[in-house]
This record gives C-alpha cells, sequence and structure tokens, in this order.
C-alpha cells in the first residue's frame, strides 16, 4: 500500500488534551462519527487510547480519506474504521445513527454552510443524550479575542473570505434549533475551547 500518510503538527499537541476531554464526554462503548478527520492522526491516536470504541473517520477530500486509510493500515488499529466520504454541508449523510460527533478544527475553516450542516447532520443521526463535541478557537461574548486568535481569523479570510473564528453564541443557537442543547465549553491550551452539545 502507498504510504499517504501526512502529518499536522498541531496534532501532537492536543490530541492529549482533546483526550482527556473525551474520556468524560463520550459514552463507554458504541460508534463515533468523527467529521472533517484530515490527516487520519487524531483517528488513529483516540481509536488506539478508546478500545471500547468504534471510531469511525471521514472527511469530504479524497488526498485526506487516503492519509486516514494509511494511517489506518500502518496502525493497525481493529476499532477503526475505513474513512467516509462526507461532506458536513450534505443534506445527505452516509450514515443513519451514531452514539457521538466528534469534529476537530472544522468550522473555522469552512464555509458557514459546513455549521450549519454539522449540526443539521447532529440533529438527524445523534439519539437523546448523545454528544456533539466540537474542538477549536471561538469568539465568546464578553471574552476580548486573544491576539494570536485575532490574527488567525485575519490569515483564514486571506485564504477564503467564507472562513473565520465563529461566534460561540451563535453556533450555540443553530446547534439548539437542531435539538442540540449546550452543555459546556472547556478552556484548552493555544485558546481553544472544547464545546460540548447534547442531543434533547
Amino acid at each position: 500500500m502507498t504510504d499517504d500518510r501526512r502529518h499536522a503538527p498541531a496534532t501532537a499537541r492536543n490530541r492529549d488534551p482533546i483526550l482527556a476531554v473525551l474520556r468524560e464526554a463520550l459514552p463507554g462503548r458504541g460508534l463515533v462519527l468523527e467529521i472533517a478527520s484530515g490527516t487520519g492522526e487524531h483517528a488513529v491516536h483516540f481509536a488506539r487510547a478508546l478500545p471500547d470504541i468504534t471510531w469511525q473517520p471521514s472527511d469530504p477530500d479524497a488526498d485526506a480519506r487516503a492519509s486516514i486509510a494509511s494511517w489506518r493500515e500502518a496502525e493497525g488499529a481493529f476499532n477503526l474504521r475505513a474513512p467516509l466520504e462526507l461532506d458536513a454541508a450534505a443534506v445527505f449523510w452516509p450514515v443513519e445513527r451514531v452514539d457521538a460527533i466528534v469534529c476537530i478544527n472544522m468550522i473555522h475553516i469552512s464555509p458557514w454552510e459546513s455549521t450549519l450542516g454539522l449540526m443539521a447532520g447532529a440533529g438527524r443521526t445523534l439519539p437523546a443524550g448523545a454528544p456533539l463535541i466540537l474542538y477549536g478557537p471561538f469568539r465568546r461574548e464578553g471574552h476580548p479575542l486573544e491576539p494570536s486568535n485575532a490574527e488567525f481569523d485575519l490569515s483564514l479570510k486571506d485564504r477564503d473570505p467564507r472562513w473565520g473564528l465563529r461566534q460561540l453564541e451563535e453556533v450555540s443557537a443553530v446547534a439548539d434549533s437542531e435539538g442540540l442543547a449546550f452543555e459546556r465549553y472547556v478552556e484548552m491550551p493555544a485558546n481553544n475551547l472544547c464545546v460540548i452539545y447534547r442531543r434533547r
């Protein structure tokens, strides 16, 4: 098999803090859908650390899926599934029901339609009480934007004017409209947040 593994330097820095939140927020067992899995490095790390969870990675990008598949092949994680082609903004997802959804660093590096689709998809596929867990930088009312995040926001908008840091309250309002109640957020390193919603 061709080694198509990609590397994202931030993954090694944030994977263990994210894992600590996942251990608390995820169910003890079941099927977890990861939206926008990117390189696949998070997927193999979490699958290895959470052996009672079946991890389903996904990404709309073919090169990303090739990287995920290569990581899966190299690691041999029995509970890590082959990546799905899934665009969060799509009206239909190739899954009907999952026990949790995890989405890392997508909301700010995608059009707003992807966030709308993510919340709609979570509303369709999650049972009552199941979590949707987001990770990334956000704007928050009453919290001045950190200089590093302000600079990051400008660089994202330079790359694509449809991208940029989202207002957490606006994201939560969309989640609420799809039957997902805001539970809490966890402060993370490098001015990021883990945000947890639960299906009503």
